[in-house]
């Protein structure tokens, strides 16, 4: 438990960093003060170039890796799908601890990004139960970009698809594990119905999807949330494409790149 409280704290310290205001301050721009006035990735590659967007996106990224990845090897769960509760609900803690830290920084007022970037950075650290499904959102997210050019669509289709995405790989862990147990119980002799049944049951009682959808569909709705401005534009048909620069002055706009 100690390690576990280490790591969620260090998480959200970690993730409260606002990499993306601090580049652009270096840069002797404030984007709180331009473009959506958001300090996410998205506004500073609005503000500053797509270069600095990279820049950004990659370090709010690697704030949710880092923590997750390095919190699951020194638990000794990294690689681990059936997992114990516990291990398991404080795992996805520490991810979550990080997208809260970027989204509700306490070091600008706490407010922050929309928290996407570090999202897909933490579900990648949790290998392998988020990594496959966080890797198909990710492609859902490019899909979509790439048909309607509307970043706020793609991210809000992403954050719908990754607790999907989580149902479908822990269904494949589960039959993958069972029929195992099933291979090896059969090397013994021959199996009734009934021992089978009993035999697929006990071996996949271990993996249990429950904690990830949970964690999963929280943030999935985290991210639609801090997306409504962008959904209410998007149905009267003003929400910007990719590639629209709203002018320095104008209020919050949407997204022209993917968000952090």
């Amino acid at each position: 438990m100690t390690h576990w409280a280490f790591a969620i704290i260090a998480a959200f310290a970690l993730g409260s960093i606002p990499f993306s205001l601090l580049v652009g301050l270096a840069r002797g721009v404030d984007i709180r003060t331009v473009g959506s006035k958001n300090v996410g990735a998205t506004n500073l590659g609005r503000t500053l170039g797509g270069r600095f967007f990279a820049i950004g996106f990659t370090l709010d990224t690697l704030k949710g890796f880092a923590p997750v990845l390095i919190a699951g090897l020194v638990a000794g769960v990294l690689g681990e799908v059936e997992l114990a509760p516990a291990d398991a609900w404080l795992w996805l803690a520490t991810a979550a601890a990080a997208v809260l830290g970027h989204t509700f920084s306490p070091w600008v007022g706490f407010k922050g990004g929309k928290g996407v970037a570090t999202a897909l950075g933490a579900a990648l650290g949790l290998f392998p139960a988020l990594t496959v499904p966080g890797a198909g959102a990710l492609v859902v997210f490019l899909v979509v970009l790439g048909l309607w050019r509307y970043v706020s669509a793609a991210s809000v289709t992403a954050a719908v698809a990754l607790p999907a995405f989580t149902y479908l790989f822990f269904g494949q862990v589960r039959e993958l594990v069972q029929a195992r147990a099933v291979r090896e119980a059969e090397q013994a002799g021959p199996l009734t119905i009934e021992a089978v049944r009993i035999i697929r049951d006990r071996a996949s009682a271990g993996v249990d999807p429950i904690p990830f959808l949970v964690v999963t569909i929280a943030l999935g709705l985290l991210v639609i949330v801090r997306h409504k401005a962008n959904l209410a534009r998007l149905a009267d048909g003003t929400e910007p494409k990719v590639g629209t620069k709203a002018p320095p002055s104008a209020p919050a706009q949407a997204e022209t790149t993917p968000p952090a």
